[in-house]
C-alpha cells in the first residue's frame, strides 16, 4: 500500500480462512477494555480495518451501535454473516471503504479501534481523520498480540505448531523475500505508531497487557486456515500453486502430529489507549 492507494489483493482470498484460522485475542480483553473505557452500553464504536468483524463483534455488547469499516468485500460479507449468527444485525453496521477514505456521514464516535490493522494504512492521514470522528474525550484503541513475550512450548498436550518449518515452506513456494499484495516487504511493516498518533494530536497512551499464556488446541485444518489468512501467504499470492502448497503444508503437519492436533500458547494482547 502506498499513500491512499489500497492494494485490494493484500488479503485477497483470506476472508474464508480468517475467523477459523487466526488466534483469538486474550480471553480477558473485552472486560479489560470495558473497565478501562468505562463502557456502559450507550456509546458508538468505530472499528477501522475490521476484517471479518472479530473485534467489533466481541465488543458489540458494550455499545449501542458498532460500525465496522474494511475495504475488502469478502471481509465485509464475513462480518455480516458473523453478526447474523450472533443476533447482532441491529447493533452492527458494515461499511466497505479504505481507512484513508472514511465516509463523512458515519457520525461521531466514542471509541475507535484498530485491531492489528493500523500498520497497513496511510497512518498520518488515518490518525488525523479518525480524530475528527471522535467525540471530545473519545479514545483511539490500538491492539495487537504482545510480540515481545516468550511463548514456551514445554508441557503442551500436543505437538506445537511448527511455525519455523511453515515459514520455510512459504519461502520455498513464494521466494525468500516476504511478499504482500502486489509488493514486497523486505523490512516488514512500519512500527512506532506512538509518534504518528502523538503528531495527530492524541494524548497518552495508557498501556494495558491482557495476559494469555494458556494452551490452545488447534486442528490441522485450523493451522492451514491460519497460514492462508496471512498477508504473506494468501491464496492470491500462491495463485495456481495453491493446491501444491496446501498438499506440502498438510504433509508437514502430518509428519509433525499424526493425530492432527496441535498446541499453541495463547498470546497476550497489548493495548494502547489514546485520547482525543
Amino acid at each position: 500500500m502506498n499513500g491512499t492507494w489500497w492494494d485490494d489483493t493484500l488479503f485477497a482470498g483470506t476472508a474464508a480462512h480468517y475467523r477459523r484460522g487466526r488466534l483469538p485475542y486474550a480471553p480477558g480483553l473485552v472486560t479489560a477494555l470495558a473497565e478501562a473505557l468505562n463502557l456502559d452500553g450507550r456509546g458508538r464504536l468505530l472499528d477501522v480495518g475490521c476484517g471479518p468483524g472479530t473485534l467489533a463483534l466481541d465488543l458489540a455488547g458494550h455499545f449501542a451501535e458498532v460500525v465496522g469499516v474494511d475495504p475488502d468485500p469478502d471481509m465485509i460479507a464475513e462480518a455480516e454473516h458473523g453478526a447474523e449468527e450472533l443476533g447482532l444485525t441491529g447493533v452492527c453496521r458494515w461499511v466497505r471503504a479504505p481507512a484513508e477514505q472514511l465516509p463523512h456521514d458515519l457520525g461521531d464516535f466514542d471509541v475507535a479501534t484498530f485491531g492489528q490493522s493500523f500498520h497497513w494504512m496511510d497512518r498520518p492521514l488515518v490518525a488525523a481523520t479518525t480524530r475528527t470522528l471522535l467525540r471530545p474525550g473519545g479514545a483511539l484503541v490500538h491492539l495487537s498480540d504482545l510480540k515481545s513475550e516468550p511463548r514456551p512450548t514445554e508441557g503442551l498436550p500436543h505437538p506445537p505448531v511448527p511455525h519455523a518449518a511453515v515459514a520455510d515452506l512459504v519461502r520455498h513456494h513464494l521466494g525468500p523475500v516476504r511478499r504482500a499484495g502486489r509488493g514486497f516487504l523486505p523490512h516488514g511493516t512500519p512500527g512506532d505508531e506512538a509518534a504518528v498518533l502523538a503528531a495527530a494530536g492524541f494524548t497518552g497512551p495508557h498501556r494495558l497487557v491482557v495476559p494469555g499464556g494458556h494452551a490452545l488446541t488447534r486442528t490441522a485444518d485450523q493451522v492451514v486456515a491460519g497460514v492462508l489468512s496471512l498477508s504473506s501467504s494468501t491464496p492470491h499470492l500462491l495463485g495456481p500453486g495453491l493446491p501444491a502448497f496446501e498438499t506440502d503444508l498438510r504433509a508437514l503437519l502430518r509428519n509433525t502430529s499424526p493425530t492432527g492436533f496441535f498446541s499453541e500458547r495463547q498470546p497476550s494482547t497489548e493495548v494502547f489507549i489514546w485520547h482525543r
